[in-house]
């Protein structure tokens, strides 16, 4: 099993040998490059998972870290960023008025995850550190999360099969569980119910590779922009 640190300096191996932080948005298949890096430094994802927010922008270290607008649902992953005191802010592109601020403490090699949660009056971030170990033999791991505020407590389930987390409220995680290399339907269920609130339908799950499954929206949404969803991100993969 290897440890954080050394999955993180292999994910940044090619970034740390130009000596240029890369910014992968979701949506792109080509690297954007910001500026020179400064060592030590750490990878850190992002998800907007805050469904009535207006389109963003986030800077770390007062440097624009997108190329396009952030709409909500939108993630990227691991970018490189200085370690230690990390100022992050997230501005409202039309409008350039911040949406929120913070400051993050971030270790060297060390992969974490940052979520704008909660909504447009109460905006919050949320950053999780990513253990990424290999799974054991042929298997894949999954982990989940819960980002949606007003929702009741969550199981999340395979379809006619095992819970693979259970009784998740807002914020709240499972850590990444081993699941065999397969196809999945994974459900968000109502926790302890068989009442389905979200699903993702007939999903591979490779070998070696690591996933976040995230529940958001709104409990009392009713549009495809608001309402209770369940989403994916591929973390890394081992060989």
């Amino acid at each position: 099993m290897k440890n954080s640190t050394k999955n993180l300096k292999s994910i940044l191996t090619t970034v740390l040998a130009l000596g240029l932080p890369v910014l992968f948005l979701a949506s792109c298949s080509k690297p954007v490059v910001n500026g020179n890096v400064s060592t030590p430094i750490a990878g850190v994802a992002f998800v907007q998972a805050s469904p009535d927010q207006p389109v963003l922008d986030i800077f770390f270290n007062n440097t624009k870290y997108n190329t396009t607008p952030i709409s909500y649902g939108n993630t990227f992953s691991y970018a490189t960023v200085n370690a230690g005191k990390v100022p992050v802010a997230l501005y409202n592109d039309a409008t350039v008025k911040a949406i929120v601020t913070d400051t993050l403490t971030l270790l060297q090699n060390v992969a974490y995850s940052l979520f704008l949660t909660n909504t447009v009056s109460h905006p919050q971030l949320f950053l999780l550190p990513d253990t990424l170990s290999k799974p054991a033999g042929s298997d894949a791991a999954i982990r989940f999360i819960d980002l949606s505020p007003d929702a009741p407590a969550v199981d999340l389930v395979i379809k006619s099969g095992s819970t693979l987390a259970s009784n998740m409220t807002f914020k709240e995680h499972s850590t990444f569980i081993p699941v065999q290399a397969d196809f999945y339907t994974l459900e968000v269920h109502a926790a302890g119910t068989s009442t389905v609130l979200a699903t993702l339908n007939n999903l591979k799950f490779q070998s070696g590779f690591l996933y976040t499954v995230w529940f958001h929206g709104l409990n009392a949404g009713t549009t495809s922009t608001d309402k209770l969803a369940v989403d994916i991100i591929t973390n890394t993969y081992f060989m």
